[in-house]
């Protein structure tokens, strides 16, 4: 399958399995008429693999050494990614980030490294399911640059474009979507 037709393939995949109206309230806490849960999508298989597919090539002369971001959003596209590299023979670690560390075991913030592995020097990617603010994603951003990491891009599967673009902006990084809410919104 073509780019373009994987795109429009996963942009229907979205609409039915992920996309909704009606009056919700977001992460940010703002108010919307529309929403997003790629959830669904994301555990589809074929949902899935148009995700890691279509990512992997937006990504492809990219470089980076590792692919995660916070939980949950993150964890299914950063272990398909992973996946998909190790499968193109082009391998990606994955992480992820956790919203509080764990209260027992190792208490870690960043799970998924092997002892001894640290994201000191390391390039990073972050990936999100569905970005409005960014704050989701900062809390990843910081939590790699507190590892030593350097996030030299942050990507989203859709931006609501309500303000990420500027937030990362503001954050020195490099923002870019697979989609754009204003795609789903066109009749």
């Amino acid at each position: 399958m073509s780019k373009s037709a994987s795109r429009a393939r996963l942009a229907e995949i979205i609409r039915a399995r992920s996309f909704g109206r009606g009056e919700i309230t977001l992460a940010s806490g703002r108010k919307s008429d529309f929403y997003f849960n790629l959830k669904p999508t994301m555990c589809d298989p074929e949902g899935a693999a148009l995700l890691a597919e279509l990512t992997f090539e937006a990504l492809r002369e990219d470089q980076f050494d590792y692919v995660g971001g916070l939980e949950m959003g993150a964890v299914p596209l950063a272990g398909a990614l992973a996946q998909l590299s190790w499968l193109k023979n082009r391998p990606i670690a994955a992480f992820f980030v956790r919203k509080r560390p764990k209260e027992h075991g190792a208490r870690l913030a960043v799970e998924g490294l092997a002892r001894g592995e640290t994201l000191e020097g390391k390039r990073v990617v972050i990936v999100e399911d569905v970005t409005t603010t960014g704050g989701s994603a900062v809390k990843a951003l910081d939590a790699v640059r507190e590892a030593g990491g350097e996030v030299v891009l942050v990507y989203t599967m859709v931006d609501r474009e309500e303000g990420a673009t500027e937030t990362f902006a503001q954050a020195g990084v490099t923002f870019r979507a697979l989609y754009k809410a204003s795609e789903f919104l066109k009749p």
